[in-house]
């Protein structure tokens, strides 16, 4: 299931079809075009530019849940990793454990499907021009479709990301095309932007309106949505994400996102040799 997107992430799509979708490209144009280092991605849908960097970690325990019509469902959790592989190159994965409860008959949890991806930016953010970057994406069908807990069939995104900062705020967004037609059914596109602000040094705040062209069951929010989020830094390497949000235009009535995040570096796998003593000779 698209888990930065089960309810989750955005595109630069080929076309807008509605007044809402043209509104939201726009949004995504001006936000990518407005002229340090920041926050992006999680716990928006809405994905950015930036990789992690060269030799760190993401590690994200998080659950994403929506409500569509009388139907619950989500992740229980899902576990996401990030690796900074390369200079400018992140490697992606997403495990998740589903859920389904419909408003009748019998619930289901179980194993999703598996998200895996490279994310990688070939143009740095410098003299006021935006940092851009793409980031492809496999879904493999390890989930169970009859229990609604994944698609049955290889499906693949192609967005492109563009971010900017000025001061204390960052603006990042673009799109992509989801090719659905492994199984022949339609393909799709969404685009979204995010505009965010670090109100103090451990805490930032932001917004997030996307647009979906076709109803995905990995991704249901067709028409246009919004969500408000916040990340908290408990220290350098702990911390909580959270969204929040519905359908402006469309079926969702509620969905969320909420994750504690770990990040470190290929340092915490280094062991003292043997042998070898904290007292000073």
């Amino acid at each position: 299931m698209k888990l930065k997107s089960c309810l989750k992430i955005a595109r630069i799509p080929v076309f807008c079809s509605s007044l809402t979708g043209r509104l939201c490209c726009a949004l995504a144009l001006v936000l990518a075009l407005r002229a340090g280092e920041a926050w992006a991605g999680p716990p928006f849908f809405t994905d950015d530019p930036e990789p992690v960097e060269y030799q760190h970690w993401e590690f994200y325990t998080a659950s994403m849940d929506s409500k569509l019509g009388g139907d619950w469902s989500g992740t229980a959790p899902h576990f996401e990793i990030n690796y900074g592989a390369v200079p400018d190159l992140q490697l992606h994965l997403i495990a998740p454990v589903a859920y389904d409860s419909p408003p009748e008959g019998a619930g289901h949890y179980g194993a999703g499907d598996l998200e895996l991806g490279v994310k990688y930016r070939f143009i740095q953010e410098t003299n006021g021009w935006p940092q851009v970057g793409i980031f492809p994406l496999l879904e493999v069908p390890t989930g169970s479709a009859t229990d609604n807990l994944g698609n049955a069939h290889l499906q693949a995104f192609l967005p492109l990301w563009v971010q900017n900062s000025w001061g204390k705020w960052t603006a990042y967004g673009g799109g992509g095309y989801g090719i659905n037609s492994f199984s022949g059914s339609q393909n799709w596109n969404f685009v979204g932007g995010v505009l965010q602000r670090q109100v103090l040094t451990n805490l930032l705040i932001g917004v997030e309106v996307y647009h979906q062209s076709v109803y995905q069951t990995d991704f249901p929010n067709v028409g246009t949505a919004f969500n408000i989020g916040t990340v908290f830094d408990f220290s350098e390497h702990q911390h909580l994400l959270f969204s929040i949000g519905r359908s402006i235009d469309g079926p969702t009535k509620f969905q969320c996102y909420i994750a504690w995040q770990f990040t470190f570096d290929n340092s915490l796998f280094k062991c003292r040799p043997s042998g070898s003593s904290l007292s000073k000779p």
